[in-house]
């Protein structure tokens, strides 16, 4: 079973856009998966919500609530990864270790990715997903 790795841009942008990422996933993957986030995300989704510009604070928020009700799994970060902040290294370290797929819009991300081989979902046009692998 595939592991489809979330990340914060993701899950902000799916909802400030208003796309059901969830059926769309089930569009794009004829396999079995499994919706993942590393806990940090839900740290960054936080900090979003208090101090982020109110549109997306209002899409973190909404981001929160959607993890809890569609009983995303969240990957807990490793002790000895307690004190990275950036949630970019972790989700990279991570996919070296299994058989992920990344859900991201950040760019910078999105090349570190290809270059290890692991497909990628992103957003097109601001209404629809896309799987490059």
């Amino acid at each position: 079973m595939k592991k489809i790795l979330l990340d914060t841009n993701f899950l902000i942008s799916a909802v400030i856009f208003k796309i059901d990422i969830f059926s769309e996933i089930r569009r794009i993957c004829d396999f079995s998966y499994e919706l993942c986030i590393i806990d940090k995300v839900i740290d960054e989704l936080n900090e979003i919500a208090e101090k982020g510009v109110p549109e997306e604070r209002a899409a973190a928020r909404i981001s929160i609530q959607l993890i809890k009700k569609k009983s995303i799994t969240i990957i807990k970060t490793p002790e000895k990864n307690k004190r990275v902040k950036n949630v970019d290294l972790l989700i990279l370290e991570r996919v070296n270790k299994g058989n992920f797929i990344v859900a991201t819009q950040d760019r910078e991300l999105k090349s570190l990715i290809r270059e290890k081989g692991v497909p990628i979902i992103v957003l097109r046009q601001k209404k629809y997903l896309k799987m490059f692998i």
